[in-house]
């Protein structure tokens, strides 16, 4: 009679109990899965958050806009231009802060490609075919570029590869947007 369990597994190896199966492709892999998890559940966690958040601005917005116009119909008087003055100071800050919110939306998506783009590279790297690929590698960072709709994302995209100096691609980022703003003095810096 055999004893010996059909359906026996060995956990992988980890950095916490090696063996000789043991790999540092694992382990970068299981701490860019990790980093995947924690960015979806922040966004996950906070997207519930700012969607209430902005749909109660955008009502309270609407309600102010409200009480600004019955004020047009009252008899003039101090009263009315305090009601008036209040009303419009109050619906541009709303006004304000429902452009931060889209904002968020905007950090959203950028943390969203993030993501894929961390998956795609866990692809690369636990697929021994590619990993040593550098047509994989290039694809790939084409794939993740073509996915940046703004040309100064492209630029910073651009400068890491040339450099790979984070901080000079960041300092490029940020001057470019100041040489827009300068450019165009409606646009805001975030």
């Amino acid at each position: 009679m055999d004893t010996t369990p059909q359906n026996l597994t060995l956990p992988p190896s980890t950095a916490a109990r090696p063996d000789l199966d043991w790999s540092q492709v694992r382990e970068t892999i299981l701490m860019l899965n990790l980093a995947v998890a924690q960015i979806e559940l922040a966004l996950r966690d906070s997207g519930g958050s700012v969607e209430v958040l902005t749909d109660s601005f955008t009502g309270m917005y609407g309600n102010i806009m409200a009480l600004v116009e019955a004020t047009l119909d009252l008899p003039d008087s101090p009263v009315k231009e305090t009601l008036h003055e209040a009303g419009r100071s109050v619906s541009m800050q709303m006004q304000h802060a429902i452009v931060a919110f889209q904002f968020y939306d905007r950090l959203s998506q950028r943390l969203s490609h993030v993501c894929r783009s961390l998956e795609q590279l866990t692809g690369i790297v636990n697929d021994p075919g590619q990993l040593y690929s550098p047509f994989a590698w290039h694809a790939l960072q084409q794939k993740i570029r073509s996915k940046y709709t703004m040309e100064d994302e492209k630029l910073m995209f651009d400068t890491l590869l040339e450099t790979g100096n984070v901080q000079e691609a960041l300092e490029r980022y940020v001057q470019k947007k100041q040489q827009e703003a300068n450019k165009d003095p409606d646009i805001e810096l975030f």
